[in-house]
């Protein structure tokens, strides 16, 4: 792929998750490790995750969410300060409810943006997707979260039956010769 050698680092916490921090690192808990050590995931799995964490480096997901939570921090605060003036209370609940919705939907966007970057990534190193798709298949088992505990407009993350859609739909594009990858 011509690409510098990629170090992924582990964070020691149960847990099964991969992350991207804001300096650029990458990192895979030592409970997707542990996952993987018990054959409940593959390693063209693991690399899906890793695919994925670097889609929001390289798109720059980090810096944009921090710049975007900084700006939601002072836009929030002075908005909970006019809207409780006319709503005590209820005011400050129901701009951070909205902002929050906010929020998620941009992440979602983001969610969506490495899912499709990991999915350029997996195909270009003739892997495919099918490991991708798999793992979010398996995600609610080995998360412990096999239902969603918000409702969809309050998570951070789409529901995983949409990641799965717009990965087969971006494979299918791709795969004819359309552009957009």
């Amino acid at each position: 792929l011509d690409v510098p050698q990629i170090k992924v680092n582990v964070f020691e916490v149960p847990v099964v998750n991969g992350l991207a921090a804001a300096d650029g690192q990458i990192y895979l808990t030592r409970g997707f490790l542990n996952a993987r050590v018990r054959g409940e995931v593959t390693a063209e799995e693991l690399a899906s995750v890793i695919a994925h964490e670097l889609g929001h480096v390289a798109l720059g997901h980090m810096r944009r969410r921090m710049i975007d939570f900084t700006g939601q921090n002072a836009v929030v605060l002075t908005l909970s300060a006019l809207v409780n003036r006319f709503l005590p209370g209820l005011g400050p609940l129901l701009i951070r409810t909205i902002s929050a919705a906010l929020m998620a939907r941009l992440s979602q966007r983001d969610e969506f943006e490495a899912d499709a970057y990991a999915s350029a990534l997996l195909i270009k190193a003739g892997i495919g997707t099918g490991p991708q798709i798999t793992l979010f298949e398996k995600l609610g088992h080995l998360t412990g979260q096999n239902g969603a505990t918000a409702p969809a407009w309050l998570l951070s993350h789409p529901r995983t039956e949409a990641r799965i859609a717009a990965i087969r739909a971006n494979t299918a594009r791709w795969q004819s010769g359309v552009s957009g990858a």
